[in-house]
C-alpha cells in the first residue's frame, strides 16, 4: 500500500472527485503511434491507477467521463474500437475492483451501448455491488443536457399524471431524477489536457464543484498528480454563497 503524502490533510479529502480524462488522442500523436488507440489502452492504466489511490486516499465516489454522445460522431473504427477496449477492461479489472473493494457504476443511456458492452458492463456492476470502500462512476454514453431533459420529462409526467405538485419541485426533487441520484454532488472537478471546457458533463451537479484544469495529458496523469489536485483543492475555501467570515465563524 502506497503512503499518502504527510502535507495532504486527510481531514479535508473530498467525498466525490469527478475527472474528465481527456488527452488520449493527442498522447498517442506525441508519442508517435499511428492511431489513437494506444493512447485509450494507456488511459485505462491511468484509470486503474487513478482509482486505487483514490480509494487510498478515502475518496468515496469517483466518477469519470468515459465516453460522451457526442463521441459516436468520431471514425466508426475508432467508436469500435473503444467498445471492444470497454468490453475486454471490464473483465480484466474486475480483480483490481474486488482487491480495492470498489463498486462499479454507471450513468447515462447505457442500455444504448453495443450488446456485449452493456451485458458485460451490468456483470462487472453486480459482481461488485458490495464493495463499500469507493464507488467507481463511469458516465458511458453520457450527456448532462440530455440527462437534466430526462429529468424534466419525468417530473412533468409525474405532475401530470398528479403524482407531483409543481410548487413541490425544488432542488431535493431534480436531483433525485437525475442519473446520479443518491449520489453527492462532486467536491472537486479535474479536467486532464490543458483544455478549459467542460464539455457537457455533470452540468447540474457541479453548481458548487471546485474545478482544477492541469495540462498533464490523461495517460501521463500519475497519482503524484492527483495528490497535486487534492493540495490545490485543500487550499480552496468553499463558501456556497456566504462570506468568508460566516464561513470562518462555523
Amino acid at each position: 500500500m502506497s503512503l499518502i503524502p504527510a502535507d495532504i490533510d486527510q481531514k479535508n479529502i473530498p467525498t466525490h472527485v469527478a475527472i474528465i480524462m481527456d488527452g488520449n488522442g493527442r498522447w498517442a500523436k506525441k508519442q508517435g503511434f499511428l492511431t489513437r488507440m494506444r493512447g485509450h489502452e494507456i488511459g485505462v492504466e491511468a484509470l486503474r491507477n487513478i482509482a486505487t489511490a483514490s480509494a487510498e486516499l478515502g475518496i468515496k465516489y469517483l466518477t469519470v467521463y468515459a465516453f460522451s454522445t457526442e463521441n459516436w460522431n468520431r471514425p466508426k473504427a475508432e467508436v469500435g474500437a473503444l467498445m471492444q477496449l470497454l468490453v475486454s477492461t471490464l473483465g480484466k479489472e474486475l480483480d483490481t475492483l474486488q482487491k480495492n473493494e470498489i463498486r462499479l457504476n454507471a450513468i447515462g443511456r447505457i442500455e444504448d451501448l453495443p450488446g456485449k458492452c452493456h451485458s458485460e458492463l451490468l456483470e462487472v456492476m453486480e459482481a461488485t455491488k458490495g464493495n463499500k470502500q469507493m464507488t467507481l462512476t463511469l458516465a458511458l454514453n453520457y450527456s448532462a443536457k440530455s440527462e437534466i431533459v430526462s429529468a424534466v420529462q419525468t417530473i412533468s409526467d409525474k405532475v401530470a399524471a398528479g403524482e407531483l405538485k409543481s410548487e413541490e419541485i425544488n432542488d431535493h426533487v431534480i436531483d433525485q431524477h437525475m442519473f446520479t441520484a443518491g449520489i453527492p454532488d462532486p467536491d472537486l472537478l479535474i479536467r486532464t489536457s490543458g483544455e478549459f471546457r467542460i464539455s457537457n458533463y455533470l452540468l447540474w451537479q457541479i453548481a458548487y464543484s471546485e474545478l482544477y484544469f492541469t495540462p498533464v495529458l490523461w495517460p501521463e496523469f500519475k497519482k503524484e498528480d492527483l495528490y497535486d489536485a487534492i493540495r490545490n483543492y485543500q487550499t480552496r475555501e468553499r463558501r456556497f454563497g456566504k462570506t468568508s467570515e460566516q464561513i470562518q465563524s462555523t
